[in-house]
């Protein structure tokens, strides 16, 4: 009777174990990005509102896959959820790139309506994939990073440009300059070694990669808002309860509307980190802007021409005020 009993006993608390799910979320970013912060609260919340049932163990600094390997451990399901920067995956479709063509979307309002008008679009694509899209929050609009002074584009030309996806790489073709493909984890060293001297990314990338102390000029373009998408594969998500799963879509609605938030309060902020740091952070000269707008121009109409049918409904569709 005792081994009756102690079995019962070992099975009882055996039970909340096999009950737990656990997911490994990768992220590309440091633990002080505020992207990652907010995977975290997400994650957290999840917690919570399951009563611990599902864990997500946040993985971030591409300390568990790379940046460029976090989309695919997903989706052969490696990892069950992960985040990346959508716009680095253009060459696979033209559509995951709509948020980096350069003038399209410049503000936070116009950066929602370009979501909401791509959503759907993107949405397809993952679910193709076996993926099912949680969240996007955009990172705060794009400036240069240069070592040297660009009064216009033509100064920048034989410069070491960072790419981090297709269109930046484009940006440097036509520029001239030169695009060496740095993820956010390597760049510090990159441009400490002068692997890179030059990089179009955000105030937030600035301030994480500590450019102040290699690159002295940024110029505030406000060129595009990237987003980063948080996703999930779908036989996890499919595996998780009814409640599990509300709890789930619950959470990544508030974790969107918490990052847009925070993303939009900090852009100021990290400015003027970068300037507090000696960074000479000033907007364009008008004939800067002038050539960066001819770039947004060309690079326009070559995304719909590449996009297709659904690259023009996702423009008309942000389009209409």
């Amino acid at each position: 009777m005792k081994r009756i009993s102690g079995f019962i006993l070992a099975a009882a608390f055996a039970l909340p174990v096999h009950a737990q799910t656990k997911w490994d979320m990768p992220t590309p970013y440091p633990a002080t990005n505020f992207h990652t912060e907010n995977v975290v609260q997400f994650a957290a919340d999840i917690d919570k509102a399951t009563g611990g049932k599902v864990k997500i163990t946040v993985h971030a600094g591409a300390s568990l896959f790379k940046a460029p390997e976090i989309k695919r451990a997903v989706q052969g399901g490696q990892a069950q959820a992960g985040e990346i920067l959508i716009s680095g995956y253009a060459n696979e479709d033209p559509v995951f790139g709509i948020d980096s063509v350069p003038f399209l979307a410049t503000s936070y309002p116009d950066a929602k309506r370009l979501w909401t008008a791509s959503r759907k679009a993107i949405e397809e694509r993952f679910a193709k994939q076996g993926m099912v899209v949680l969240y996007a929050v955009p990172w705060p609009p794009q400036g240069i990073y240069s070592t040297k002074p660009l009064a216009s584009i033509a100064d920048m030309k034989g410069l070491k440009m960072r790419a981090y996806n297709p269109a930046t790489s484009r940006i440097a073709e036509l520029a001239g300059a030169q695009a060496v493909t740095i993820q956010a984890a390597e760049l510090a060293q990159a441009m400490a070694t002068g692997a890179v001297n030059a990089n179009i990314t955000s105030g937030a990338t600035g301030y994480d990669t500590k450019a102040w102390e290699v690159v002295k000029n940024y110029y505030d373009t406000q060129a595009w808002l990237p987003k980063n998408v948080v996703f999930v594969n779908k036989k996890a998500f499919d595996a998780l309860d009814k409640a599990s799963q509300d709890a789930v879509l619950k959470a990544a609605a508030d974790a969107e509307a918490r990052g847009w938030k925070v993303s939009e309060e900090k852009t100021a902020w990290y400015l003027a980190e970068l300037r507090k740091n000696g960074m000479n952070v000033v907007p364009p000269s008008a004939q800067l802007k002038a050539d960066f707008q001819k770039v947004g121009a060309t690079m326009t109409e070559e995304w719909l021409k590449s996009a297709g049918a659904d690259g023009k409904a996702i423009v008309d569709a942000f389009n209409k005020k």
